[in-house]
């Protein structure tokens, strides 16, 4: 039987690809590469290929630099543009310290140890985000985003650049073999959404640093340029990542019950209770930039309490109605996360914080049956429902002073991301922005 290394150097062959790109990301997600010949990937497979991991954010220190690259066959894939040369591939990488251990400042690997921790238990982790973005005309800072459509949630516009645009990106990645559920126009102008086919958490997480950079690929292509910011423009609804996850026992949805009232297992009660009271301890991993915190505010949709809801979604965990006699689609939804975090970061997180609601049987509290977007502090704090973090300084403090972050990230990515997003925050408080010289030059 071919072996997946046989295969992919099979492929390499037939296909007549010229260079393999090694992908890896740092600590903030943001994607890594560098490339090599067909005549070096027999030896990468076997041994990895050693880069200097010093110049990596959030990797090694200059006395401990070089680390291995080790490709994962199983993500192989040749990418659907082609250069000058000719075809190009790419692959995912684990990367391990010289000796092989793994290496803690490897993001894949801190999701593939909590996986671990979840298989130990009997569980599979299922994930299945939904990618909302803009399409603007440039990157130029220098003046406002310039939307290319005015269209709005589900709008069915006329041919237009952007709507081909997301045609094209959906056509490119079932080409891919990334499964597409839903595409649309989202609410805002020239906002879209992409909506992936669930599968396991450490795939969907390679899927969507590929989408992101497949989004951004083809509008490049075109002229323009394609953004994951969280709130790119004041007064229209900012960017999320809603995210539905599922635990599987073997072939069994471990978050079904048919005796329950809302087909609710206890396991599902325990992930549900344990990401909403580990939420704010995991927000600055979810949602990671200063900019993510202008959409995590009432009024355009974004969750800002923290609470659980079957068709209520002001909440920040939503159970979706499931279709009759479709039990494996039982799952909830996370609406927190923004598109720009490191996905295999959040994953973790929000895994382990549903574990953790699981192993120590936390209850669950009263489903939030109103819009809670209507209901003042004081009713709110009567029934018990806290906010979110409001500021990546509230999220990085809360962050702070949580073991379960902290054992989930592991000591290495722990502690230098914590240094970053407080430089982030010290940097932001020097600014001095639109908003204060409109309000306040002409009249102080």
């Amino acid at each position: 039987m071919q072996s997946q290394e046989e295969y992919v150097l099979r492929m390499v062959e037939e296909r007549g690809v010229r260079f393999v790109q090694l992908w890896f990301t740092d600590v903030l997600g943001t994607p890594k590469t560098f490339s090599i010949t067909p005549a070096e990937l027999e030896n990468a497979l076997e041994e990895g290929m050693t880069f200097d991991g010093s110049s990596i954010d959030g990797f090694s220190r200059i006395q401990e630099s070089d680390v291995l690259a080790r490709p994962d066959a199983k993500t192989f894939q040749i990418l659907p543009w082609r250069t000058d040369e000719g075809a190009v591939a790419r692959v995912f990488c684990d990367v391990t310290n010289l000796d092989g251990s793994p290496f803690e400042g490897c993001p894949r690997h801190v999701l593939r140890r909590c996986l671990e921790r979840a298989r130990e238990r009997g569980f599979s982790f299922y994930a299945a985000p939904e990618l909302e973005y803009f399409y603007f005309a440039d990157a130029d800072p220098s003046h406002p985003p310039q939307p290319l459509d005015r269209g709005s949630y589900f709008e069915l516009t006329v041919a237009d650049l952007a709507g081909d645009l997301r045609k094209r990106t959906v056509l490119t990645l079932e080409d891919m073999g990334i499964p597409v559920e839903y595409a649309q126009h989202e609410d805002a102008p020239s906002q879209h959404e992409i909506d992936l086919r669930y599968t396991d958490a450490l795939t969907m997480a390679d899927t969507v640093m590929t989408v992101r950079l497949v989004v951004k690929e083809i509008a490049q292509e075109r002229g323009v340029h394609a953004s994951f910011m969280p709130k790119p423009m004041a007064g229209v609804q900012g960017s999320g990542m809603h995210t539905h996850f599922s635990l599987f026992e073997g072939d069994v949805n471990a978050f079904h019950d048919p005796g329950d009232e809302h087909g609710l297992s206890k396991v599902a009660k325990g992930f549900i209770a344990g990401l909403l009271r580990h939420a704010s301890d995991i927000t600055a991993v979810t949602n990671q930039w200063v900019n993510s915190y202008k959409r995590l505010v009432r009024g355009y949709e974004a969750p800002v309490h923290l609470s659980w809801a079957r068709n209520n979604r002001s909440a920040l965990v939503r159970v979706p109605v499931i279709k009759r006699g479709k039990v494996d689609s039982t799952r909830i939804e996370y609406r927190a996360p923004d598109p720009a975090c490191n996905p295999y970061l959040a994953f973790a997180v929000i895994l382990a914080a549903g574990l953790k609601g699981i192993e120590e049987g936390y209850q669950l509290p009263p489903e939030a049956a109103t819009n809670l977007y209507t209901m003042t502090p004081e009713e709110l704090a009567s029934e018990g429902i806290r906010p979110l973090p409001a500021s990546l300084a509230d999220a990085v403090a809360a962050m702070e002073s949580s073991e379960l972050v902290a054992e989930t990230l592991g000591e290495h990515v722990f502690e230098w991301f914590i240094r970053n997003k407080r430089a982030e925050w010290a940097d932001y408080k020097t600014q001095v922005s639109q908003f204060e010289l409109d309000r306040y030059l002409p009249q102080l």
